[in-house]
Parts: structure tokens; C-alpha cells; sequence
């Protein structure tokens, strides 16, 4: 079985309910997508807010692969990175706060995060549940069952 990578590259826009249709085609779990599509969607907000900086004539770059235990997503921006000190996952102490929420997000929704030495790239995986985790093609691997 040969692993590759699909390619996703489209214009810095907070449009993405179709990009991230075609991102979550493989999870044929519902309750699944729904929780990955809010993470996937807090990462690519914030590549086109903070990262490129809103500006549509930049591009997001997002990588997908399917290995038989993992799924997969890269989100590149075009943008100088996320600085180490500002990639703490935790929850703003005030519950009223507007914005702040977007990182905690992202690190519920998958099992593995991981940020690009420059910043500007995070890799975010989900695993797939074990007694499934042979079958080669990946189809239909359910919920995660946390």
C-alpha cells in the first residue's frame, strides 16, 4: 500500500464549508466529523485571521493523508509562524472573552497536535481505534470512542 499526501492549496478566505467538506470525505463516522470539522475549522480561521493576516492574496496549504492507524491534516499559512510562548492550549480565564478559545479547541478535537519550528504549520492527527487499525484501505474506522 503506498501512502500519499493530497494536496489542498486555495486562496486565504473564512468561506471554508465546501474545503472542509472535501478535508473530512474520508471519515465516514458523523459524530466524528463533526468534532474534527470544529477543529479543522478553528486551524484554518486562524491561518486566514492570524496567519495571513486576512489577506486573500495569500495561500493555505493543507496536506491530508490516511495511514492505517492515523488520519492526518497539515495547515500551512503564508504568515511568519505562531512564536513558541503563544501555542498554549489553554482556555482564557474569562468565559465571556470573544476570542481565545481557538487553540483549546484544536487540542480537543484531535489526539496528536504539532506545530512547525517556524509556527506557521500545524500538523493535526486523529487516530483510529485499534481493532480496526489493520484494515488497509482505512474505510469506515468509526468513532474514536473517547
Amino acid at each position: 500500500m503506498t501512502l500519499r499526501w493530497s494536496d489542498f492549496i486555495t486562496p486565504s478566505t473564512l468561506q471554508l464549508a465546501p474545503l472542509l467538506e472535501l478535508l473530512l470525505e474520508p471519515v465516514p463516522c458523523r459524530q466524528l466529523q463533526a468534532e474534527l470539522q470544529l477543529g479543522l475549522q478553528e486551524a484554518l480561521v486562524n491561518a486566514v485571521r492570524h496567519g495571513n493576516g486576512g489577506d486573500p492574496g495569500k495561500l493555505l496549504r493543507i496536506r491530508r493523508i490516511e495511514t492505517p492507524c492515523w488520519m492526518v491534516w497539515q495547515v500551512q499559512d503564508e504568515g511568519s509562524g505562531v512564536p513558541p510562548h503563544s501555542r498554549q492550549a489553554a482556555l482564557l480565564p474569562c468565559p465571556e472573552a470573544v476570542g481565545g478559545r481557538g487553540l483549546f479547541l484544536i487540542q480537543h478535537c484531535f489526539d496528536d497536535v504539532r506545530w512547525s519550528p517556524r509556527g506557521n504549520r500545524l500538523q493535526l492527527a486523529v487516530r483510529k481505534p485499534r481493532r480496526l487499525a489493520a484494515v488497509i484501505n482505512g474505510r469506515g474506522w468509526g468513532s474514536r470512542g473517547r
